[in-house]
């Protein structure tokens, strides 16, 4: 992997993607010096928007939209809008879009992931994802008119969508094929205290059932149960947007993302990726990461920005702690770092209370946390994930002892 190290005008960086990643990644190669060309290029046809507030503000009708404060033109970045890329002709540095080519000199990848969809569910009325913005408009007259809806996934976004659906005075139903919500994110000793959230906000959660058909109107169980839906939402998860890179040359991993070094660089000349599109070498936690969380794609284009303007030498490396949040059934929720099965579970506070936190050693260490309307226990606990700290596991599981005094 080489590149050239060249802030001078004469240079082209376009950037596919127009989310937090893409966005970030145009802002700070100016604020780095970067003078040549910036090409931003964006699939959606609406002004680069902030995803969070989708399943919030947004979908609430609260909010018309979450357009990022930022004066393109002033910064001299070219913002092309309702341009899909479908290609990469990387021998010749040429992009296909669906607006013709577009030449490059560096390239950074930030297309970010796409939801995965329901077998058997496309093109069935009533069946919406939630991930762009017009994913959300769609959903609030469903929310408006307060019409019995289906949840399909017990994940953060399934957990979000039903917080504000209750909210606006839905039946709703969730349904996750797991015996658990979270199933994929957390354990069962940590996830079985979430469950009872749902039926506290009124929301049914049903685990174990396996969606078997969708159809409009209903959505059909593998035991044979039939649950009437005036909408279903399906929340699922989600894959790195990388299908246009096929035949590219750029390495991919196993779950689809681009494959960078701790640089963010491709495993192409002067190509790099970012946000939720990108896996990365970690040496803190000693495996590769992918990290689909809006902190990653607000930090990674630091990186990516002074590799490009310093070059690869002087350029800084990618090994944060992740970090995320989620507002779910009148609970502010945070997690900072990366656990593993094997790590040992220390407990702070009870779980059946309203605040509470988990912490994840590995040989002592703190590694991970998990933080239930604790945020002084997350933000002292990412500090010492960040030095490496080993803790003290009886001040650690005291929940009156401030965090930060645990460590060694």
């Amino acid at each position: 992997m080489s590149d050239q190290t060249n802030t001078s005008s004469d240079r082209r960086v376009v950037i596919v993607g127009a989310g937090m990643a893409g966005v970030q990644t145009a802002v700070a190669l100016r604020e780095q010096g970067w003078l040549g060309t910036i090409t931003l290029l964006g699939a959606e046809p609406h002004r680069p928007y902030d995803r969070p507030p989708l399943s919030k503000a947004v979908l609430l009708g609260k909010a018309e939209g979450s357009a990022f404060e930022v004066d393109f033109a002033s910064l001299g970045i070219d913002l092309c809008l309702g341009r899909e890329v479908t290609a990469l002709r990387a021998g010749e540095r040429v992009l296909e879009t669906s607006a013709g080519p577009v030449p490059y000199d560096v390239l950074v990848i930030a297309t970010g992931a796409r939801p995965i969809e329901l077998p058997g569910s496309e093109g069935v009325p009533g069946v919406h994802l939630l991930r762009t913005l017009d994913d959300a408009e769609g959903l609030r007259p469903v929310l408006a008119e307060q019409r019995d809806v289906v949840a399909v996934g017990a994940g953060w976004i399934g957990a979000e969508f039903a917080t504000a659906a209750r909210e606006a005075g839905c039946a709703v139903t969730v349904v996750e094929a797991a015996d658990r919500p979270l199933a994929g994110a957390l354990p069962a000793e940590v996830a079985a205290h979430m469950t009872a959230w749902y039926a506290d906000s009124g929301a049914r959660l049903l685990t174990g059932a396996r969606v078997a058909a969708v159809e409009d109107g209903a959505v059909l169980l593998a035991d044979g149960t039939r649950l009437p839906a005036g909408a279903v939402v399906v929340g699922i998860g989600a894959r790195p947007d990388t299908d246009w890179l096929a035949g590219s040359g750029i390495t991919l991993a196993a779950d689809r993302s681009v494959a960078t070094d701790d640089r963010l660089r491709a495993s192409l000349p002067d190509v790099y990726a970012v946000g939720d599109c990108a896996s990365f070498p970690s040496a803190r936690y000693g495996e590769r990461l992918l990290v689909h969380h809006w902190d990653n794609a607000l930090q990674g284009p630091r990186t990516v920005a002074e590799n490009i303007a310093l070059g690869p030498a002087e350029g800084p490396r990618y090994d944060p702690v992740p970090y995320f949040w989620s507002e779910q059934f009148g609970r502010f929720v945070q997690y900072a770092g990366h656990h593993a099965d094997g790590d040992e579970l220390v407990w702070r506070g009870d779980p059946a209370g309203a605040a509470w936190t988990v912490c994840w050693l590995r040989d002592g260490v703190l590694v991970a946390l998990l933080a239930v309307g604790r945020p002084r226990d997350l933000a002292q606990g990412r500090k010492l994930i960040e030095r490496g700290a080993a803790v003290d596991r009886e001040k650690a599981a005291n929940p009156s002892v401030p965090l930060k005094s645990a460590g060694l």
